[in-house]
């Protein structure tokens, strides 16, 4: 048994800095809305700027996927010889039961190609995500994870 007083204690300086985020919105809907609208809405050209744009004003896992996913699409020799792109729109965003900072975020989206017929006649798809927001400074938040279920 140990006295609690007894446990180190952290000190501020001891905690790692906080993430800046460029911009950010008023409200958790908000920033739902803006990065799901971005990062739905792609070209083969603009994905991996698109997705570094979108790291950039988001925090956490969010942040670290982003990254990630604009380094493989960076190169992806297929997706620009095809050229690939997505766009849709944002149908709803709705809080999660139980959980304070999740959303359910639901999205109709269309694919498309402009050198190869992979995509022809494929009809606009409904995605489900899970989002993650978190108050990075007082009124301003970001997204801190994302989570494609469908």
């Amino acid at each position: 048994h140990r006295d609690l007083h007894s446990f180190p204690t952290r000190r501020s300086s001891d905690l790692p800095p906080a993430e800046s985020v460029a911009g950010g919105s008023p409200g958790a809907i908000a920033a739902i809305r803006a990065f799901a609208a971005a990062y739905i809405n792609w070209n083969a050209q603009s994905v991996s700027g698109d997705m570094l744009a979108l790291a950039a004003r988001s925090v956490g896992q969010a942040r670290s996927a982003l990254q990630l996913a604009a380094a493989q699409t960076a190169d992806d020799y297929e997706l620009k010889r095809g050229g690939i792109a997505n766009s849709g729109k944002v149908e709803a965003v709705a809080p999660l039961p139980g959980a304070s900072d999740q959303y359910v975020v639901v999205t109709r989206e269309s694919t498309s190609a402009s050198n190869t017929t992979l995509y022809q006649g494929l009809r606009p798809a409904w995605h489900v995500a899970i989002a993650t927001v978190r108050q990075v400074r007082p009124g301003v938040f970001a997204l801190s994870g994302w989570q494609p279920e469908s």
